[in-house]
């Protein structure tokens, strides 16, 4: 660890707990700062309030409103999820105080090399791909991941020393509050349209994403998609030694794939067809990893034995469980239509397809095309669910079923389906209507997937 930031011995508001709140929250503390923690949720149920309580910590529940900050504030870091309009972050801004996001203090706070991966899709997989092969890589002594794969940063920084590597993931929420952050490395996956409830714009969102490499300079890498024009554009705004990767053209340098073989700097590497997860968006993910492990003198061996072996992360077109012939997959992670696309292009059977979520205003048409020929069934509730219905019956699905909630949805998506289909959760939408994240909804799609396998074997 680093023995001084910007941000030691600083007076600061950290805004929103879970996770990466309380993480954030205990390393400022370590590091000097006088920190008062303020979360809306009452103090009653609030168990991360309750142990920052009992360690000292300045903690005010139940409220954020925009009084409980003034000028005497040094730094306001929030919860990536919280809005900008939020009334104590709009109070911040107009007092001048900055404010950041917990990545931008584990960083400032971190001598570790860092690898940052960012995208709309596709993140948490190359993530996890990158700090797989890098546990083989002869410069470090360890490889962890963090970020928003679900692993504060701050949590990971206090046991990760000069001679480790931390691949983090950073949405573009987290990306938004940094000013200092600067990877080695960094990764952009591709990048959609989403999270416009947030950022507003396609242009700011895009903007948020590329802080990943504002800070970047020639003596770093900036590993980028090279599908799209837009993307190679967008690449065009970093100071860092550019590695493409592509799985629709060949490159002269970087990753790609040809013939069903995947390439790095036109050296074979692998054949595609011994990548375990399923699915062409999986190939895009491994050539990204590969870029990423190649910097660092990763063998082909280990490459090959990670991309064999991996069977895909949690929530990410998760494997569940097979029974009555019918195969049952855990996409959660899914949030917005372009990821539900990726996943059902992954499959060659007819999908029975569970969808639906929070109401952003999107409509769903663009899921037309991979609707047709592919979705034999879908099973429809959340705030979204008359306009998925809509976009199906274009599509011509000649089945649809809505039902109140995922607790309905997995036997209905069952009954309606025939041995040797598969059974897909891709809600092409957020879990805020119904769940507070979406691992709990992944969560509990699993449990009724246990529990409607012990009432058909019944």
């Amino acid at each position: 660890m680093k023995t001084k930031s910007r941000y030691s011995n600083k007076k600061i508001l950290v805004l929103g707990l879970a996770k990466s709140g309380f993480a954030v929250a205990k390393l400022l503390k370590d590091m000097g700062s006088t920190v008062t923690v303020v979360d809306s949720n009452p103090l009653e149920k609030n168990t991360e309030a309750k142990e920052l309580i009992a360690d000292g910590f300045k903690v005010i529940t139940g409220s954020n409103d925009a009084s409980l900050i003034d000028d005497s504030y040094d730094y306001l870091v929030k919860n990536p999820g919280i809005f900008y309009s939020n009334d104590l972050v709009q109070q911040a801004e107009k007092l001048n105080i900055p404010v950041i996001t917990e990545p931008e203090i584990a960083y400032s706070y971190s001598d570790a090399t860092m690898v940052g991966v960012t995208g709309t899709n596709g993140k948490t997989t190359v993530t996890t791909l990158i700090q797989l092969m890098l546990k083989h890589s002869p410069e470090f002594k360890n490889s962890y991941y963090a970020g928003n794969i679900g692993i504060p940063i701050s949590d990971v920084i206090r046991k990760a020393t000069k001679d480790d590597v931390v691949v983090t993931e950073l949405s573009s929420f987290q990306l938004q509050g940094t000013i200092d952050l600067h990877p080695h490395v960094a990764v952009l996956n591709n990048i959609y349209s989403t999270h416009l409830d947030f950022h507003k714009t396609r242009a700011n969102y895009i903007k948020a994403k590329m802080h990943i490499t504002k800070n970047q300079t020639a003596d770093d890498y900036f590993i980028v998609n090279w599908n799209t024009a837009e993307w190679r554009d967008l690449a065009k705004q970093s100071n860092a030694t550019i590695i493409p990767f592509s799985d629709n053209q060949e490159l002269k340098k970087g990753a790609y794939v040809k013939d069903g073989v995947l390439y790095c700097n036109d050296k074979k590497v692998m054949d595609a067809k011994d990548i375990q997860i399923p699915g062409e968006h999986n190939v895009q993910n491994a050539l990204a990893a590969i870029s990423v492990a190649k910097l660092y003198d990763v063998s082909d061996e280990d490459i090959i034995e990670v991309l064999s072996s991996f069977r895909g992360v949690k929530h990410r077109i998760q494997y569940v469980d097979t029974f009555g012939g019918h195969k049952f997959y855990n996409d959660s992670k899914a949030t917005n239509v372009e990821a539900t696309i990726v996943a059902l292009t992954a499959f060659k059977t007819p999908i029975t397809l569970i969808a639906g979520g929070l109401d952003r205003g999107n409509g769903f048409d663009e899921l037309i095309p991979s609707l047709k020929g592919k979705v034999k069934n879908l099973v429809v509730y959340g705030q979204t669910a008359d306009k998925v219905i809509e976009s199906a019956e274009k599509a011509d699905v000649g089945n649809i079923v809505k039902v109140d909630n995922l607790t309905e949805a997995v036997p209905e998506a069952y009954k309606q389906s025939d041995p040797e289909d598969v059974i897909l959760l891709s809600p092409a939408a957020a879990s805020w209507d119904q769940f507070h994240t979406f691992e709990e909804r992944g969560d509990q799609f699993i449990e009724e997937v246990e529990t409607l396998k012990g009432e058909v074997n019944k």
